[in-house]
């Protein structure tokens, strides 16, 4: 495929392939590995606006701890198989580039993964995803999931954001006041969002929810908008200080300079998808 010239094609680990874009809008990078979108900053932003940990694993078969990953068949554990990998199979899947084009405001990728001999051991369906990216002054990521089979599906999925911060503690979080939410900390309770999302401790929270929200960033003196359609759940996630130390590919300072804002289809949220039939979430991040 020949590349537009603000996109090259490199490998940061051997055998390893990474989409380059040096727009004039914005730069990123997208793994092929997953078709994980593992940075963005646009033009004359000082900070990155996603996260990326600097020990994530650059492995083929392996997830990135950052950026966007894509849950997808299902979201967290597998609901009845423990050996399954977690949030799915499509983060650790190769995706095939359909198309990559410099479109003069922005660059637009398609990326591509179907069903085959190494995914139906893990999910025995007939399915193509399609993501598309569009990289600009603005982040959009759209899913697309399609049923090539004869029998129906069922799906939880998440675009995984994980968003860069100046100081967790003084960050917070609006639109999601009097949500029901699902509280996965501890004991799974279900409570309702009182004021603004803040953080002083582990979050590991999944809203009833299809709105954006807004994340004020005072350390950095700026605010993310988050919108997304398709979607109705909104995951929020921070992993504070014990998890932090638990996770091997993340630094066990590094909660105090993320939190992940995840469009998601979870729990009662789950889809089922007849056979034909598509459903496309997507998510998109911008500067206020």
């Amino acid at each position: 495929m020949n590349l537009p010239a603000c996109i090259t094609l490199e490998e940061p680990a051997p055998g390893y392939p990474v989409l380059v874009i040096r727009h004039a809008s914005a730069s990123a990078r997208i793994a092929l590995n997953g078709a994980h979108v593992m940075e963005w900053q646009p033009a004359g932003q000082t900070h990155p606006v996603l996260y990326l940990s600097p020990d994530a694993i650059l492995e083929n078969g392996r997830p990135i701890r950052g950026g966007i990953p894509v849950c997808w068949p299902w979201f967290n554990a597998h609901p009845t198989d423990a050996t399954q990998p977690m949030h799915g199979i499509a983060r650790i899947q190769p995706w095939e580039l359909l198309r990559a084009d410099d479109q003069g405001t922005h660059a637009s990728l398609l990326l591509r993964l179907t069903s085959n001999e190494t995914t139906r051991p893990h999910w025995p369906h007939a399915f193509t995803c399609h993501l598309g990216v569009s990289i600009g002054e603005r982040l959009e990521v759209s899913l697309m999931t399609h049923n090539t089979g004869e029998e129906p599906f069922e799906i939880a999925e998440a675009l995984h954001t994980y968003l860069s911060v100046g100081d967790i503690s003084q960050v917070v979080v609006r639109g999601l006041d009097t949500s029901r939410y699902l509280d996965t900390v501890g004991e799974r309770t279900l409570r309702q969002q009182e004021g603004p999302v803040t953080f002083d401790r582990e979050v590991d929270r999944q809203y009833a929810a299809t709105g954006g929200v807004i994340v004020e960033d005072p350390a950095w003196n700026r605010r993310l908008v988050i919108d997304k359609l398709g979607s109705g759940t909104t995951v929020v996630w921070n992993p504070w200080i014990e998890k932090s130390k638990r996770l091997a590919d993340l630094p066990d300072e590094a909660y105090q300079g993320f939190l992940c804002i995840e469009a998601a289809n979870a729990g009662d949220a789950a889809l089922r998808i007849a056979p034909g039939g598509q459903h496309v979430i997507s998510t998109t991040v911008s500067l206020a």
